[in-house]
């Protein structure tokens, strides 16, 4: 059977302008496949209804009769509809506490969920996302915070001339402007006050890959972690760049670091990063995190950081991660792009809109591809492309053994007609009682 197929609009946030496909791949669905498209209509959407329809596809504000329906982000449980086989990024595999209503209400009413973020190959590698947009958004971001955050201190420094990503008209515009902000950095110099400038990213993965690529637009020079001493202060017209992978960030308490042995038993770990991240002024959390793991900046080293008579070299911690309370620990709070920095007061244990107080300014943004919303759209739609027809022709009704889906589809499932599928059934010890 095939599926009428929903494309639903963003309802999450004000400012999510992403799209799970776009005209071009509606077109091509419909003229090469024969699919049936209804789209809800929405002015935010940063593709315009009227592209969809000259695509081919069908505007409608109610979704009834579509058999799968496609978003971005979750979908509140009041605009679930019944016996539905849904694929969105739901943020519950981590037994999210804020989004386990909705994965009630998924089991409550019959319906099936299907999540990109599982969506992986044979090897367990992820093949529809979003990571390389947050990292190069988030870079641009954060950037800009370390300009505003100097500039509150008295020193000028040339990302002043920086915008939020989401100001942009696009990603090429973004870079264009990082091109000119390294372009004076070389002529000009950095100030002697906060040299050398180090940026580190935590991570090697989609985000940090994003992050590295926006950090390659100005003068810079990579350096190891064991050479973070050697930064030298005379060096103003270029920034260092860091990376750091979990053998410079953790140890074992017992015996030699061994990367699957630190996956498999991450208890027997301890973090090493604190003597590290001191020397740094900018660092970009890229990593992915648990609570089995050793967090990556622990509010009480921050605290003691903080307490010192004199200024910190760390001043912005983008936290592309942003899991409240987590590898950053003083990420108590997700912001969007019209708040997207707070400053965490070491003394209280609180928060401030912006970077003026006396503390670590932290970006903590969690729907930063959307800061980038057509061209992130435009590489997640091409990532989906070629599962769309499997998915629009299988058959929701049977069961989860006999349901024909491509095997990367299929282990992304969570529920299947209201029941948890095998491989997450251990979510329902989260669900409210």
């Amino acid at each position: 059977m095939t599926q009428i197929i929903g494309i639903r609009s963003e309802t999450k946030n004000t400012w999510e302008r992403r799209v799970p496909m776009t005209p071009e791949l509606v077109r091509r669905l419909v003229n090469q496949h024969g699919l049936q498209i209804q789209v809800q209509p929405s002015a935010r959407r940063v593709f315009p209804d009227k592209e969809f329809v000259r695509a081919g596809a069908e505007m409608k504000m109610e979704l009834s009769e579509a058999g799968i329906i496609f978003g971005v982000k979750e979908v509140p449980p009041d605009l679930l509809q019944a016996e539905t086989a849904y694929m969105f990024f739901s943020h519950v595999i981590k037994g999210q506490s804020y989004n386990m209503p909705m994965l009630k209400k998924i089991l409550e009413l019959g319906c099936t969920l299907i999540d990109y973020e599982k969506v992986r190959d044979d090897e367990g590698r992820r093949l529809i996302f979003f990571g390389h947009f947050a990292g190069l958004a988030g870079m641009i971001d954060a950037l800009w915070t370390l300009g505003q955050r100097y500039q509150s201190r008295g020193i000028r420094t040339p990302f002043l001339h920086l915008e939020p990503a989401h100001r942009y008209e696009s990603l090429d515009d973004a870079k264009q402007a990082v091109r000119k902000v390294g372009a004076e950095i070389s002529e000009q110099g950095l100030p002697s006050e906060i040299t050398p400038l180090i940026i580190g990213i935590a991570g090697y993965g989609n985000v940090a890959g994003g992050a590295r690529e926006i950090l390659a637009e100005l003068p810079h020079q990579e350096i190891a972690p064991s050479e973070l001493e050697s930064a030298q202060p005379e060096n103003s017209r270029l920034v260092y760049g860091c990376t750091f992978k979990e053998q410079d960030l953790v140890a074992k308490r017992k015996g030699e670091f061994d990367l699957q042995d630190y996956y498999a038993h991450p208890e027997n770990y301890e973090s090493i990063a604190e003597e590290k991240l001191e020397k740094l002024s900018l660092l970009i959390n890229a990593n992915y995190w648990d609570e089995r793991y050793p967090r990556l900046v622990r509010s009480e080293w921050l605290r003691k950081l903080y307490s010192q008579s004199t200024e910190p070299r760390l001043q912005v911690i983008g936290d592309l991660g942003c899991d409240i309370g987590g590898n950053v620990e003083c990420t108590l709070k997700c912001t969007d792009p019209g708040d997207p920095v707070f400053t965490w007061i070491p003394e209280s244990n609180e928060i401030v809109s912006g970077v003026d107080a006396h503390g670590p300014a932290i970006l903590a943004v969690d729907i930063l591809p959307t800061e980038l919303p057509r061209e992130s759209s435009q590489e997640f739609a091409s990532a989906l492309e070629s599962f769309v027809p499997a998915i629009a022709a299988a058959d929701f009704t049977s069961s989860f053994e006999d349901l024909e889906l491509p095997a990367p589809i299929k282990r992304a499932v969570i529920v299947h007609r209201g029941e948890l599928t095998p491989e997450f059934e251990y979510l329902r010890e989260y669900l409210p009682r």
